[in-house]
């Protein structure tokens, strides 16, 4: 497939970042909604569109997002076109409901998505399994591959991600630039609600009296994040839950996709050496998309990553 030519307009990673967040509108996308619980006793909610397929898409959103964002949507809405039943899931608290436990979700959050899959294969009959992601749920399904390694059911067969910080130390300081002050002030906004929200259940857990405090993701992931998920601190999270050291491990035949003019991702998040050293893992790095971009003009309506995601699937 033809590498990404973005529209003459588009050839900034900023306005290809905003404008899909602001404008964008799928269409035609009807879910149905299913809740699973976890292991510990919380639970997920998995949003299905189904086309009585055999091929089944298991789509990650990015920090923040949910089944309803457009770039979901978008994406949905290609695969059941292409022929694949499709289902987005929704990160801990990200469903339109708190979830039960003091956890929220994370970077490294694949056993949640591990759940899911073997949910997947206990209750349905899907021959073939591809998993896709955007952003964090990027990492998170290339964290799910790497960790399985030789051990990912053969019905796995696929996976494409966009837009991933694989290298999360890298990226958060570089979000926290003043040139993506917009992007950070979001993030924290959003965040702040589901602090609040959980404060309501676990007082105890989530002071919030100082988030006027929190200016970037460090101080954020120090504050909450790490002690909430076991790690020491936020470098200890960053560390650890970094998908770009466990590209190695990765047996599944994977495209990764990272514009350059991305304004999220630092030099070390275009992993050319690690993805030249793994045969099943190719690294595509579109001169523009910006972040979960890739913005695209047709009466379709389909942007870029999801005609590249669904040829890749059927190549």
């Amino acid at each position: 497939m033809p590498d990404y030519l973005a529209p003459c307009l588009f050839r900034n990673g900023h306005l290809q970042s905003i404008y899909p967040t602001i404008f964008r509108k799928v269409n035609g996308v009807h879910y149905r909604r299913e809740r699973i619980t976890t292991p510990d006793d919380d639970f997920l909610d998995l949003d299905w569109m189904t086309t009585n397929s055999d091929q089944l898409t298991i789509i990650s959103h990015g920090l923040e997002g949910n089944s309803s964002r457009a770039y979901v949507k978008g994406m949905v809405k290609a695969m059941t076109d292409a022929g694949f039943d499709a289902l987005a899931w929704n990160f801990r608290g990200c469903g339109g409901s708190p979830n039960r436990q003091p956890q929220l979700y994370h970077s490294g959050s694949y056993p949640d998505l591990e759940t899911i899959i073997e949910h997947v294969f206990l209750h349905y009959n899907y021959r073939e399994i591809n998993l896709i992601g955007f952003s964090m749920g990027g990492n998170i399904s290339l964290l799910y591959l790497a960790h399985k390694k030789d051990n990912v059911d053969e019905r796995i067969k696929k996976c494409v991600v966009f837009s991933v910080p694989c290298d999360l130390k890298a990226s958060s300081i570089k979000i926290g630039k003043p040139g993506n002050k917009i992007y950070m002030k979001r993030f924290l906004r959003l965040l702040h609600e589901k602090i609040k929200a959980k404060k309501a259940l676990f007082p105890d857990l989530f002071p919030d009296h100082n988030y006027a405090m929190i200016k970037n993701f460090y101080d954020f992931d120090n504050c909450y994040t790490a002690p909430l998920h076991g790690f020491v601190d936020a470098e200890d999270y960053w560390k650890q839950c970094s998908s770009k050291q466990f590209i190695e491990h990765i047996r599944v035949s994977t495209l990764l996709v990272n514009a350059l003019d991305d304004p999220f991702l630092a030099p070390t998040c275009y992993p050319y050496s690690e993805s030249a050293a793994n045969p099943v893992l190719s690294l595509e790095t579109p001169e523009h998309g910006g972040h979960v971009g890739f913005v695209t003009f047709n009466h379709q309506n389909l942007y870029w990553s999801e005609k590249r995601a669904v040829a890749f699937l059927k190549s």
